[in-house]
């Protein structure tokens, strides 16, 4: 006896219900993508069935790949259909019921903002599909998975639910059935569809018919010479192929030819997708073997600290019979990887020189990514070093390490620079006070992936890096600008200061020092030479990878109305003593703590002492 299933109904997962909200109430004006996404989806599914079909022969379709479209404008419906992979029970309630990424919820508020209008939230997302409610009051997806039997229809008004059933389809492939608002009877006008064929899929690979029309050219674009091809037709392959909705920042079309040929077509987008921080850190270019999809989403190809490219690699040179696990050892992929990387990073470097403004915005998109092959691509770390940007104290504009070392100043024999989270309170630590006042640059570095890289990098150009939280600041040896010479303040005898504060400190601080980096803040906190730094020591204890925080340094300036006021309370004969002088020490430490964003380690003793020195200053 045959288990006969009937229609079953699911609910949206939540963020899905979100999105539909929006998307039905016309999240973009040119309502006329959805088509554009839903070719899209039916071309990477004939994509994968010819890939499938090389190693397994029974999945071939009985006719040529193809993706039709029918208008009944009596029942006011548009189809899109493909015969492709098809999808199961299994996948229609994967693909089509959850968004499967991170950053949903970041995606959702970004749509709910002012910026709902914005191009590229629902590409740079990959939910395209759902667009199709834009137009349609109810959508249906009639569909079969090529080599099984059984045949499903999904159906779905957005609005909240949707139905999976049993249905009938000859053969494999996926069928999406809109049926139009009224508000969007244009879409069932053949003319309308056809010029958005013709405006959006004119390079999709495969051919769109409708009826007895085919109406794109149905040729790769990779194929054809750069000189043929125009700005908007480049334009429109990458919002095809990325599911994106911005223009792309940059377009790289190469061709190499030699012992390993390969075609590259790669675009670096405007926009940050919202996926560039995912854990996975997918690659999102596309492998082609003479034209013939084989992988997309592999680091074999694009290096991880390149997953920001969109795009297509095709190579006539590599076996159709490869499979996803040989891709990691097959040494002719291995070879046009490396090429691909050297091609962008060279690219890179022009259009830095070039354009700097220009960069700036791919370096705020893409910076913190691209740095990661610092740490991961030795072979390439000095190219990538090449395209590295840097803000600083020193420059409105980023800068590059050569640059800065050529407005290094006479006696300044290292590249500075201090790490943290935030550039902007970066430049106004305590630690680059000393700095400033000499006119010294500092490179302020506040991406997580860069206290790593230094540990990779300890030198450019011969000249070392040195953080200005780490070890002694000796910026004796270096000459002052003119303009930045100032009058010397007499610096006080801290001796008696420092031994009493390191008595009622003990061991809570390494050590208590005079200062040559401070001029306006009383007190920092360093690392000692040859200790870990202090961005990288917060970094660790975040990420779990560090317990305890060592002991550092207590550095006092020694021009400072309060150090140098207690200085002289210091020298008295009934220091050790006083109840006072053991407050300020503590809340000299608890000051250099909040300076660099951290707490007092005991709040409450920390408002008493703050409340009894208040007390005294006032006379109560």
């Amino acid at each position: 006896m045959t288990e006969t299933i009937e229609k079953e109904t699911f609910s949206f997962q939540t963020e899905v219900g979100q999105l539909l909200e929006i998307v039905a109430g016309s999240l973009y004006s040119n309502r006329e993508v959805f088509l554009r996404e839903l070719v899209s989806n039916a071309s990477d599914a004939c994509d994968k069935l010819r890939y499938a079909a090389l190693t397994d022969s029974s999945l071939a379709p009985a006719q040529d790949l193809a993706i039709t479209l029918e208008i009944d404008a009596k029942a006011k419906t548009l189809s899109v259909s493909d015969n492709g992979v098809g999808m199961n029970h299994a996948d229609l309630l994967e693909t089509l019921g959850t968004i499967a990424k991170s950053g949903t919820s970041a995606f959702i508020e970004a749509l709910k903002s002012e910026q709902k209008d914005a191009p590229g939230l629902i590409g740079q997302f990959g939910v395209g599909f759902y667009s199709a409610f834009m137009v349609a009051s109810q959508v249906d997806v009639v569909t079969r998975k090529a080599g099984e039997t059984e045949a499903w229809l999904w159906s779905s008004d957005g609005k909240g639910s949707f139905t999976i059933e049993p249905a009938q389809r000859e053969a494999s492939g996926t069928t999406v059935i809109l049926h139009l608002k009224k508000d969007a009877k244009e879409f069932a006008e053949e003319a309308r569809i056809r010029h958005i064929i013709k405006t959006y899929s004119e390079h999709i690979s495969f051919p769109v018919k409708l009826g007895d029309e085919t109406l794109n050219a149905a040729e790769a674009l990779w194929t054809r010479p750069a000189k043929d091809i125009t700005d908007e037709q480049y334009n429109e392959f990458y919002r095809y192929s990325a599911h994106a909705f911005d223009a792309p920042w940059h377009v790289m079309h190469n061709k190499v030819e030699g012992a390993l040929n390969h075609t590259s077509l790669l675009f670096v987008p405007t926009v940050r997708p919202f996926d560039l921080f995912d854990a996975e850190r997918k690659s999102h270019v596309k492998l082609y073997v003479n034209r013939v999809f084989i992988s997309e989403t592999t680091t074999d190809l694009v290096p991880a600290y390149l997953r920001f490219l969109r795009g297509v690699v095709d190579s006539q040179d590599l076996s159709l019979n490869v499979s996803r696990e040989m891709l990691q050892t097959d040494p002719k992929l291995a070879k046009i990887k490396t090429q691909v990387t050297k091609k962008v990073l060279s690219e890179l470097k022009k259009k830095a020189a070039k354009a700097p403004d220009e960069y700036a915005k791919f370096w705020d998109n893409f910076g913190a990514v691209l740095k990661e092959g610092l740490v991961e691509d030795p072979s390439m770390r000095d190219r990538i070093l090449e395209v590295c940007r840097f803000t600083s104290t020193g420059a409105d504009a980023l800068t590059s390490l050569a640059g800065y070392a050529e407005r290094m100043k006479e006696g300044q024999e290292a590249i500075f620079y201090i790490a943290g989270e935030n550039a902007a309170k970066l430049a106004q630590s305590p630690h680059i006070e000393g700095f400033k006042a000499k006119g010294v640059e500092v490179l302020l570095l506040s991406d997580h992936v860069d206290e790593f890289w230094l540990q990779h990098i300890t030198e450019f150009d011969g000249k070392p890096l040195k953080s200005i939280t780490r070890g002694a600041a000796d910026l004796d040896q270096i000459k002052a600008d003119e303009a930045k010479s100032e009058e010397k303040t007499e610096e006080a005898d801290l001796s008696a200061l420092i031994a009493a504060i390191k008595v009622e400190l003990g061991e809570t601080v390494k050590d208590v020092r005079p200062s040559k980096r401070l001029t306006d803040s009383p007190v920092c906190l360093i690392a000692d030479e040859g200790d870990m730094d202090v961005n990288l020591e917060r970094l660790l204890k975040r990420h779990g990878q560090l317990e305890h925080s060592m002991p550092r340094v207590l550095e006092l300036n020694p021009t400072h109305a309060i150090i140098t006021t207690l200085a002289e309370r210091a020298k008295a004969e009934s220091a050790g003593a006083d109840d006072l002088l053991k407050d300020a020490a503590h809340l000299l430490l608890d000051q250099a703590r909040i300076v660099e964003g951290e707490s007092p380690t005991d709040p409450s003793a920390f408002a008493r002492r703050l409340g009894v020195v208040m007390a005294r200053a006032f006379g109560t």
